[in-house]
């Protein structure tokens, strides 16, 4: 495999993992934007951009982007965080002339008034769906509890109110403020013809103007607390915590995320033998979140709501034992197994490797060979590991409860 990179006169980056032996091939616009970019009057307009690129361009109608996707037997979708929003394709390699075209057409669209209230009433509806499935709004809840006013707090899909109230005025100013080719990579990996890749997006996109946007940047203010969400429909209660944890421009992110897995994978971890494999919980984990210039470490729990305050208090008690004997080498050696063997078997699908390579880019971060990134887990010592719970201690923390019980407290 090589990897290539190239930059456009206007800014755009194209990266690529080429690999002449794979049979498929991986294609992504990469947007340096999410809902931390938005102002609480355009809440939500990232992921409404998402639903309006597909709704057709100046060249094709919304019926033709759908058509041709299939017609080169892609698979497609797109999909928007916190901190990005990225449209993807999966293709044979002989048709990777037509999807980058297609992806770069639509990365223009023509942001129709008629198609901007019809598709108002779709995400207004996805709000609602959202509400009615678990855990009914939890983890925005939590989200905005954790990071307070710091804009990582707001919604991806923002609110009834602010999508309802958005305009395509407003729509339009943040496409234009947002979607600049100096804040979008083309990622691709697989088997890749390179300079013809260089080719196909200079003459889509080398037209594409230029300018600077900036992104808040600053570390949050994290909360701590106990809120608890009454749904008397539910039939089990969730508990979610946020703890402070490193952000994506510090190293110690590894051993964060090492210590993570020994605590909350999803088999064999130190949550999985105190509540899952005991009967207690349907499901418990944890896992690390790392944002530019902040970060979270999130534990879930879902269980019966006659065990929910037990077990809020063996999961303290749990945090509490783990802070104060630390992580063993037996657990560092299982989980560091465990990582490298889902970093390599993860790399031998090209839309892994290709969103890795603009995950990477997104974050600001050199690119690293899967071998690397193996040997960077590789490399934790204990000591990495154990210094990473000491400094982002699970106890210290946020907590929300979403579920039918009402008189749920916070552990002493």
């Amino acid at each position: 495999m090589e990897y290539r990179q190239h930059q456009l006169d206007n800014g755009l980056e194209i990266l690529a993992e080429c690999n002449p032996q794979a049979y498929t091939s991986a294609f992504g616009f990469f947007v340096r934007t999410g809902s931390r970019d938005e102002t609480h009057d355009v809440a939500g307009v990232s992921h409404f951009l998402e639903h309006m690129v597909f709704k057709g361009t100046p060249n094709r109608t919304a019926a033709q982007v759908n058509l041709e996707l299939d017609e080169i037997g892609s698979s497609s979708n797109a999909r928007t965080s916190e901190e990005s929003t990225i449209y993807h394709a999966s293709v044979l390699p002989e048709f990777q002339t037509n999807v980058t075209e297609l992806l770069s057409d639509i990365m223009r669209p023509s942001l129709r008034v008629e198609d901007f209230e019809t598709e108002k009433q779709v995400i207004v509806e996805e709000i609602k769906m959202y509400d009615d499935q678990p855990p009914y709004g939890g983890y925005e809840r939590i989200m905005s509890e954790y990071f307070g006013d710091h804009p990582l707090g707001q919604s991806v899909l923002g609110t009834v109110d602010s999508v309802t109230a958005m305009t395509p005025e407003g729509m339009m100013k943040y496409f234009e403020q947002r979607y600049s080719p100096s804040n979008i990579c083309f990622a691709a990996a697989g088997n890749i013809d390179f300079e013809r890749l260089i080719e196909d997006l200079d003459r889509c996109c080398g037209h594409w103007k230029k300018f600077s946007p900036e992104r808040m940047k600053e570390k949050a203010d994290y909360k701590q607390g106990f809120v608890t969400m009454h749904k008397p429909s539910a039939h089990q209660q969730y508990i979610l915590q946020m703890a402070p944890g490193p952000s994506s421009e510090q190293q110690i992110r590894y051993a964060t995320s090492v210590m993570s897995a020994i605590i909350g994978d999803d088999g064999g971890s130190r949550l999985y033998w105190e509540f899952l494999d005991s009967g207690l919980a349907e499901s418990a984990g944890m896992g690390a979140y790392d944002y530019q210039g902040s970060g979270a470490i999130m534990t879930y729990i879902c269980c019966a709501p006659d065990q929910a305050q037990a077990n809020l208090e063996r999961l303290t008690n749990l945090q509490r034992k783990i802070c104060e004997e630390g992580i063993s080498q037996k657990e560092l050696d299982l989980a560091k197994r465990k990582i490298a063997s889902h970093i390599v078997l993860a790399s031998e699908r090209t839309g892994s490797r290709m969103f890795f390579i603009g995950g990477q880019w997104l974050c600001e971060q050199p690119f690293h060979t899967v071998a690397q990134i193996a040997e960077i887990y590789e490399s934790l010592t204990l000591d990495q590991v154990n210094e990473a719970l000491a400094n982002y201690p699970l106890d210290k923390n946020m907590t929300v409860t979403v579920g039918p019980c009402d008189n749920l407290t916070a552990v002493a």
